[in-house]
């Protein structure tokens, strides 16, 4: 194996392993250990870099990573002299998990999990620190990547996860799925952290890649664990897993044969799954709401099923996917949303009307450095043979920080 092909590989196992890993010590140690915990964890995928770029990937990376990570934490408490999570005085004796993974070990992570994100969402932290500890702990984001997703700085974030550490210590104290009530009053923010692990594994906004399947499908495991526990039905969550399969059903068809980024105008169509599609329809057809008022879930839902749906990129219902965006935005205004607005916006009613909504938006708005703003600018500039339209490319190139993304860009600049 490659020195590159380990890179992808830990990086692969990292996002897919390492919430699991941390749930699972944090499910036996306990929360007041959780920064130990993080160590270990993290100093385990270190290890795993080192040590199987001499020997093959066992068979079965998630029971090596528990059973390494867990015997550290072993040796850690007994070196610190700490007293057992157990509460006696000898600390128990590392383990030995076997390379070939159990349905124990695999019960074991899935209730691990759905206990983190329960725990992350307690009603004692704030929004902010519900979010930013879930997708610390539970998706591995950096802090980088969270900065992103929370239109914050890097240094406002890392602040922000330690104090929402101690905040977490603290009040929460217990790894457990609350009763009924306690469970049901928590969902919609644990919704919210599974849509957004899912949003930056669709769009990933830095790194070599684009698309990051394995935080998708874990976001979509995730969704569907909670479907399971009757106290979690919800019209949200239904919509949820809609909007989840709709836009996995698109994967196939977003980057060509050289693994470059592939538009939606020119993606092929025949490589959309459709399985994925109609369990997509059976799961929004499933999501009737209570109050009539639809989530934001249910109308990016119905949007990603028009881009499925459409059989050509002409044929797509650009006026109710227009419709769908004025909705959500007089129920829950955005900036982003209302950016994003501009391009459904730019079918219906022509480049000229787009260019001057858009020109509009920003006088009102600061999008600081968003490379998305300067990329639509650039097609509206010329379809409208606009000057500016290379002075626009070369600033979303300069702001985007996907490099598969700037690669596209770069080729419509040359």
């Amino acid at each position: 194996m490659s020195q590159t092909q380990l890179e992808n590989t830990i990086d692969h196992l990292f996002r897919n392993e390492y919430g699991k890993v941390v749930a699972l010590l944090t499910n036996k140690f306990g929360i007041s250990y959780v920064e130990q915990i993080e160590d270990a964890a993290q100093d385990t995928f270190l290890k795993a870099m080192q040590v199987w770029g001499y020997k093959s990937v066992p068979d079965n990376p998630t029971a090596w990573l528990y059973r390494v990570a867990n015997n550290a934490m072993i040796d850690k408490l007994r070196k610190d002299k700490k007293i057992s999570f157990l509460g006696s005085e000898q600390l128990p004796e590392k383990e030995v998990v076997s390379e070939t993974a159990s349905e124990n070990l695999d019960n074991t992570i899935s209730d691990s999990q759905l206990k983190m994100i329960f725990a992350c969402c307690h009603p004692a932290l704030s929004q902010e620190h519900q979010i930013i500890l879930s997708l610390k702990l539970i998706g591995g984001f950096s802090n980088k990547e969270l900065a992103e997703a929370l239109m914050k700085k890097e240094e406002a974030v890392a602040k922000s996860f330690t104090r929402a550490k101690a905040k977490f210590r603290k009040e929460v104290q217990l790894l457990k799925i609350p009763v009924q009530m306690g469970l049901q009053s928590r969902l919609f923010k644990v919704l919210q952290v599974i849509y957004l692990l899912f949003t930056e594994g669709y769009s990933a906004t830095t790194g070599s890649q684009v698309l990051k399947r394995d935080i998708c499908y874990e976001a979509l495991r995730l969704a569907l664990l909670l479907q399971e526990n009757k106290y979690c039905k919800h019209p949200n969550l239904e919509a949820l897993i809609a909007l989840m399969c709709f836009h996995a059903s698109r994967f196939d068809a977003r980057l060509d044969e050289n693994g470059d980024l592939v538009t939606l105008e020119f993606q092929d169509r025949s490589k959309y799954n459709r399985e994925l599609i109609e369990i997509g329809v059976r799961h929004l057809e499933g999501a009737g709401t209570l109050d009539r008022t639809p989530s934001i879930y249910h109308l990016e839902a119905a949007r990603s099923y028009y881009h499925s749906a459409a059989k050509t990129f002409e044929q797509t219902d650009w006026k109710s996917i227009l419709y769908l965006y004025d909705l959500q935005i007089n129920q829950q205004y955005s900036p982003m949303l209302a950016l994003n607005r501009i391009v459904p916006f730019a079918k219906i009613h022509g480049a000229t009307k787009a260019l001057e909504a858009l020109k509009s938006l920003e006088s009102k708005t600061d999008f600081g450095e968003s490379g998305l703003l300067y990329a639509i600018k650039a097609e509206l500039l010329l379809e409208t043979n606009s000057a500016g339209y290379k002075a626009a490319l070369k600033k979303a190139i300069a702001y985007f920080k996907n490099d598969l993304v700037k690669k596209h860009l770069k080729k419509k600049l040359d």
